[in-house]
């Protein structure tokens, strides 16, 4: 593995926007794939930090997405350098794309790809593409065509080739992504979290995710704090969750079911192989079991 970040660039981000970040110790950095449970993940590590269920603001405000493009690099940069508690912050990079620093934590969230997919799909329904472009400086976009089916576009995604590089929410891209935190997963300072083991028991992933962070909590606060992380009560919340946003057309829509197996519903028998098939070829066995368990 290279010391030399990889750079991933899209049309709102731009891994580069790391270099020069000056870390400090017990920094978080948050490192997922689209619609894998980024805000969760996030909105856990306020509660830890706080200890309190009711946020301030929305969680975005503490935790900033330090590779959008739509804010300036170095009003991020100062953001954080300001914040006096301990720094949580966000990147869909993968971890070969950002600098490593020992003094900071890093958490992956894996999450099976057919179901981040079919959330994908809904997100991009959500996002004001024209506001977005206005923010990140490029021409209006030209008029859509209709979007093609879910269940169409996601056999495209299945089949669609795109290196990691061109396209981070390819299937190629986040099997990359999870595939080279898998290969980092016995570091001290890189952690693994799942989707569905959140979603089985949040109390427990919580308590752990506290422990390896070296955060202590008071038994008399853990019901609130797992209360207020549940998909529910950051739903009923949203505009406090995820926020009304700069591009969202809806932060209640941004939760929109929270549940797995929307991938596998929408395909047959011979399609489900077919990806299973495709996802043996692109990322090591070992990870897939962990990846795509139910």
């Amino acid at each position: 593995m290279t010391n030399e970040p990889v750079r991933y660039l899209s049309a709102d981000e731009d891994s580069a926007r790391w270099a020069g970040f000056p870390f400090r110790a017990g920094d978080i950095v948050i490192s997922t794939r689209s619609k894998t449970g980024t805000t969760w993940v996030q909105m856990i590590c306020a509660l830890l930090i706080f200890q309190q269920p009711q946020l301030e603001a929305p969680v975005g405000s503490y935790s900033p997405w330090l590779d959008w493009l739509i804010r300036p690099k170095e009003e991020v940069f100062a953001q954080l350098q300001a914040q006096p508690h301990r720094r949580f912050i966000k990147t869909h990079t993968p971890l070969d794309g950002i600098p490593l620093d020992p003094r900071a934590t890093y958490l992956v969230v894996g999450r099976h790809p057919l179901d981040a997919a079919v959330s994908l799909y809904y997100q991009g329904q959500n996002i004001n593409r024209a506001r977005q472009r206005q923010l990140t400086g490029h021409p209006p976009p030209e008029p859509r065509k209709p979007r093609e089916p879910v269940r169409d576009w996601l056999l495209g995604w299945i089949g669609n080739d795109a290196s990691p590089r061109q396209e981070m929410d390819s299937i190629r891209g986040v099997l990359w992504h999870y595939s080279d935190a898998w290969a980092r997963r016995r570091e001290p300072n890189i952690v693994l979290l799942h989707y569905a083991d959140l979603s089985a028991d949040l109390d427990r992933e919580m308590r752990q995710l506290a422990h390896r962070l070296g955060i202590p909590v008071p038994d008399s606060a853990w019901p609130g704090l797992v209360e207020a992380a549940t998909f529910a009560s950051m739903r009923a919340a949203a505009e406090k969750t995820a926020g009304s946003g700069q591009i969202l057309n809806s932060a209640t829509a941004f939760f929109r079911r929270g549940v797995s197996g929307a991938g596998s519903e929408l395909l047959t028998a011979d399609e489900l192989e077919h990806y299973y098939a495709r996802a043996a070829e692109l990322a090591p066995a070992e990870m897939l079991h962990w990846l795509q368990r139910p």
